[in-house]
């Protein structure tokens, strides 16, 4: 009898193990799918950034385009940069030709656009899809994750907001510009954190 008191009392506590262990593997790998810290990107200039070089500071991820009727919006970005970025703040542009064609200069041809046209000082990353099969895995990331709506970016300038600590937090569609008190207010709480 006492054998079989034995044997239950093991394999109730092991099952319990198992299910705590099973919980935090899902609560670590959900983790992870909300935060950006392990994706490195290429800049303009074809270097290699980790994205976790940014941590300490609030992130603004945009995809960007040249030619699309919301590309008046680098001028808000421009704003919006040189107001928070003395506070640890900064703005990581993406050009992205998957809608329309939008943009399909190289990155000499961007860099040089956002410069003279807008005095875009924030930085510039090489151009990447943010939609199908070759999808940036930063989209990817951006797109499925636990906090923010989900689903594929539905246009150029769409902006996602990243903690201090490279966790996403906030998504804003194309139609909100960066000046927008919903947008200043998410980059001011996030900022005092």
């Amino acid at each position: 009898m006492f054998r079989k008191i034995l044997y239950f009392s093991l394999l109730i506590a092991s099952s319990q193990l198992f299910a705590q262990e099973k919980t935090t593997n899902i609560q670590k790998e959900t983790s992870t799918m909300d935060n950006i810290n392990d994706i490195t990107v290429i800049d303009m200039n074809n270097k290699e950034v980790k994205l976790s070089d940014y941590n300490g500071k609030v992130l603004m991820i945009v995809n960007v385009a040249s030619e699309c009727g919301y590309t008046k919006q680098y001028a808000g970005l421009e704003e919006i940069y040189k107001e928070y970025s003395p506070k640890g703040f900064e703005i990581l542009a993406f050009p992205c030709n998957d809608f329309g064609g939008q943009e399909p200069g190289t990155n000499e041809q961007i860099q040089n656009f956002c410069s003279s046209k807008f005095g875009v000082t924030f930085k510039l990353f090489d151009k990447i899809k943010v939609l199908g099969k070759d999808k940036s895995p930063l989209y990817e990331r951006l797109i499925n994750n636990s906090i923010t709506e989900t689903g594929d970016v539905k246009w150029n300038f769409e902006k996602f907001l990243i903690s201090k600590d490279g966790k996403i937090v906030n998504r804003f569609r194309t139609k909100v510009e960066p000046t927008s008190d919903e947008v200043i207010s998410a980059i001011e709480k996030e900022l005092k954190k």
